[in-house]
């Protein structure tokens, strides 16, 4: 699995888009973030939807003490109010348990994903409910290391994109994207890592 962050692909984003050069000027390059696959690392990913880092990690961390093994089985056999216990939202107990069925029934393979094109990834993780394109990007960027995708659901990266460009609607992001083809990942690493290293965050 080649790493999203290497010298070759960073030189032609450079070459792409200025932007990545005013970046690379600030703060350097930014780390090639990644995550072990499957399932433990695709739950704390649905906690994370629309929360901060922090909390969803406070929450995943609680849930994961008091589960004796974190896994499809243990999650289903929680009851709500165990969950609640855990501070986890009735929604999210609600997508743990449908993705926990999903795998046990066979519907999906976490460790097959590697093997399929990124839109296949897309539509097999698409298709369990609480899953979409923002849970879908990350798992690919992060787990994956898919070169070419861009988190246009993704708060930080719009925030940065709109100062460091000047562009307004979600389109015009989306068009100025189009030149940091094959190597959208790359730039929204470069985004997140302007973005935190902006604000003192690691």
């Amino acid at each position: 699995m080649n790493p999203i962050v290497n010298q070759p692909d960073i030189e032609k984003l450079l070459r792409a888009d200025k932007v990545f050069g005013t970046i690379h000027a600030l703060y350097g390059s930014p780390p090639n973030w990644n995550r072990p696959q499957g399932f433990s690392t695709l739950a704390k990913i649905i906690l994370e939807q629309q929360v901060s880092l922090q909390s969803a990690n406070a929450h995943f961390n609680k849930l994961n003490d008091y589960l004796q093994a974190f896994t499809p089985e243990e999650i289903l056999k929680l009851s709500d109010v165990e969950m609640r216990q855990c501070q986890i939202s009735k929604q999210k107990s609600k997508y743990l348990k449908e993705l926990s069925k999903a795998i046990l029934d066979g519907k999906i393979d976490l460790a097959g994903l590697p093997e399929l094109t990124v839109l296949d990834v897309r539509t097999q993780l698409k298709n369990i409910k609480g899953i979409g394109d923002w849970t879908t990007d990350i798992y690919l960027m992060f787990c994956l290391q898919a070169k070419d995708v861009f988190p246009i659901g993704d708060v930080a990266i719009i925030k940065t994109v709109k100062e460091l460009t000047g562009a307004v609607s979600k389109e015009e992001i989306t068009g100025h994207s189009e030149r940091w083809k094959p190597y959208r990942s790359l730039a929204t690493f470069f985004l997140w890592h302007y973005y935190l290293s902006k604000r003192n965050r690691s």
